[in-house]
């Protein structure tokens, strides 16, 4: 018998390089999505493209969703807002602006459709609720009822064949996260994290996605490898 196949969501960012690493340490045949959506930059999908190569994965997609459909995010949409920068949260305690409205829900979907379409077993996403920054889409109970619904709406589920969605990382903490794929052998160079690089795609250094991935490296006691426009 082959190996069972899984697809990973691939953002080019360090939480899926390290369960790009997870899957196929876990033995998997991995194939690989990866979303256009309008966001501010392009960065993370050329990092997805140079990991996917460097994993050899069977198949790498990348999908165009229209930015259209995205509004009131600082990430993308027709109306975009600043990126808040030093742990500014502008209004308020709460959902930040840089949350992209069913981002993951829809993610998840296309990662559903392609691994059925594929006779994958597993869907890994990278997500993680512990050093994040508060998006509802990111939280266990979330991932739970998202399974359950793929079984319902599937005809391999509906068959006795649900596919799984797992999150190997959802209750790691950056540092552990950080740790972990470099004992798999991450190459975090080829990362990219930050909402709102400059032209050149080095990293602001202030925006929450830097604060936190630049505190997890130095928890880690690994060098950071990131790329800054400026000091930090």
């Amino acid at each position: 018998m082959g190996k069972e196949r899984a697809v990973v969501l691939l953002s080019g960012g360090l939480d899926s390089a390290t369960v790009l690493a997870v899957a196929l340490a876990g033995g998997f045949d991995v194939l690989a999505i990866t979303f256009s959506y309008g966001q501010r930059h392009d960065v993370e999908i050329e990092c997805a493209r140079r990991l996917a190569h460097k994993g050899r994965v069977l198949e790498h997609v990348i999908v165009d969703i229209p930015s259209e459909i995205f509004s009131g995010s600082a990430l993308t949409g027709i109306d975009l807002k600043d990126v808040p920068k030093h742990g500014a949260v502008p209004g308020g305690p709460g959902i930040p602006v840089t949350y992209v409205p069913a981002r993951n829900i829809l993610f998840l979907s296309y990662a559903l459709a392609f691994a059925e379409s594929r006779m994958a077993d597993t869907v890994f996403i990278g997500a993680h609720s512990v050093d994040y920054s508060g998006y509802p889409d990111c939280r266990g109970e979330f991932f739970e009822a998202f399974e359950k619904m793929a079984a319902l709406g599937t005809k391999c589920g509906v068959e006795g064949r649900p596919i799984r969605v797992q999150t190997p990382l959802l209750n790691l903490g950056k540092h552990e996260i950080i740790q972990l794929g470099a004992e798999l052998g991450v190459d975090y160079s080829i990362t990219h994290s930050c909402y709102d690089p400059d032209t050149e795609g080095r990293a602001c250094g202030e925006c929450d996605s830097c604060r936190i991935r630049k505190k997890g490296f130095e928890a880690a006691g690994i060098p950071d490898p990131t790329k800054y426009g400026k000091v930090p």
